[in-house]
């Protein structure tokens, strides 16, 4: 009866049928505080050629997350005396780096992480491993003409292949290894960027990411994937090929990290250790005040777009590749827990997936989560999708 009314008011109103948003179709949250996991909920299937089930420990590709992950990496170089957050990035890579419009202006590594380098999305960043990085970066297209590095915030995933490519550059490693050996492997996570770094089975068991429960992204077929970068132009796939800060899109540095949320969680715990976990530390104190420190609030004026769309209210305060909840500024919907308390982590949207690591530092909690094929729009509270205030709950089970 309530479809029929639908089609009557549609036709008689000479509009289209409303298609109901389809439920996500896997959904993992796992909550934790500094000893460990707390809680776990998983539900829904992780590959639709196989039926198979999602579990909290399948590695699922978690987007600008992946952000946060090198924040830690980069301190950890600063704090080895490898990096300077405010030298001129462009000495290192071994060419300028500026904005054409602001020559003058340099690009340094805290302009990058806290997406104030001018830098835009406008241009493609996915790029072919054999490409020259270097001269993408120099069409003008790539830059904002209108305003000065350090004067604007502008979400722009572009950003981090940059700072993958100084990464390499001041290591000679390259960057899904150094991630490994910088945090993945001393934090004994079963995780990479790219894939390339992972154990076979730990590719066999990905979660396949859907957009109208098509495959997009990471149908691995129970395999590691024949290539794990984008190949090269002449379709090639040769990773000794590789060099150092040549091509820093190569691994994903802006989302390519392949993680589970058991895995997340103890990055979260790292978080709330304030650079320490399980007896572990990757971050001295000062580089903990870094990592939390907000770069950037939402005014009315100094913030920009999110992969070219408006993103009003979602990124309100941001600092280095960590953003924060709750923010309170006047127009910010940034809230998808609810309850007002400011949270600090990240979230991430790509290929249908949304997810999430987000801390509260004063209660000494965490929640980290995912949901694939995410099909509807902002929810009650926050401009964040239903599916993830759902997961944000702190009595949440995975959405069905």
């Amino acid at each position: 009866m309530i479809a029929g009314a639908l089609l009557l008011a549609a036709a008689l109103a000479d509009a289209p049928v409303p298609v109901p948003a389809l439920p996500p179709l896997a959904s993992v949250r796992v909550e934790f505080d500094a000893r460990g996991v707390t809680g776990s909920s998983a539900s829904g299937i992780a590959d639709l050629a196989t039926g198979r089930v999602v579990t909290v420990d399948d590695p699922v590709r978690v987007a600008s997350v992946s952000k946060l992950v090198v924040a830690i990496a980069v301190l950890r170089l600063v704090e080895a005396g490898k990096l300077n957050l405010d030298a001129d990035v462009g000495v290192l890579l071994g060419r300028p780096l500026r904005n054409p419009a602001f020559p003058d202006a340099p690009i340094t590594l805290r302009l990058l992480l806290s997406h104030r380098s001018s830098l835009t999305d406008t241009i493609d960043y996915v790029l072919p491993f054999d490409a020259d990085m270097g001269a993408v970066l120099a069409d003008p297209r790539a830059w904002d003409a209108d305003h000065a590095p350090g004067t604007y915030y502008r979400y722009t995933n572009f950003n981090f292949p940059v700072i993958a490519a100084v990464m390499e550059r001041a290591t000679g490693e390259r960057f899904d290894r150094l991630m490994a050996r910088l945090v993945l492997n001393p934090l004994k996570l079963d995780a990479c960027y790219n894939w390339a770094s992972c154990k076979p089975e730990t590719a066999a068991r990905a979660v396949v990411l859907y957009r109208a429960r098509q495959p997009v992204k990471d149908d691995n077929h129970g395999a590691m994937p024949a290539c794990a970068v984008t190949p090269a132009a002449d379709g090639s796939c040769d990773l000794t090929r590789w060099r150092a800060g040549f091509n820093g899109a190569a691994f994903s540095p802006q989302g390519g990290l392949r993680i589970s949320m058991r895995d997340l969680a103890k990055v979260g715990r790292l978080l709330l250790g304030r650079g320490r976990v399980d007896g572990v530390r990757l971050l001295g104190p000062a580089s903990f005040r870094l990592l939390e420190t907000p770069l950037w609030t939402y005014d009315g004026q100094t913030r920009g777009t999110s992969n070219g769309d408006p993103q009003a209210g979602f990124l309100c305060r941001y600092s280095l590749a960590v953003t924060w909840t709750a923010s309170r500024a006047p127009g910010c919907r940034d809230d998808p827990f609810g309850d007002g308390r400011p949270r600090m982590g990240h979230a991430g949207e790509a290929y249908g997936l949304r997810s999430g690591l987000w801390i509260d530092r004063a209660r000494g909690r965490g929640t980290a989560y995912f949901a694939t094929d995410v099909t509807d729009g902002p929810g009650d509270r926050s401009v964040y999708t239903r599916a993830e205030e759902q997961l944000a709950r702190p009595d949440a089970a995975a959405p069905r």
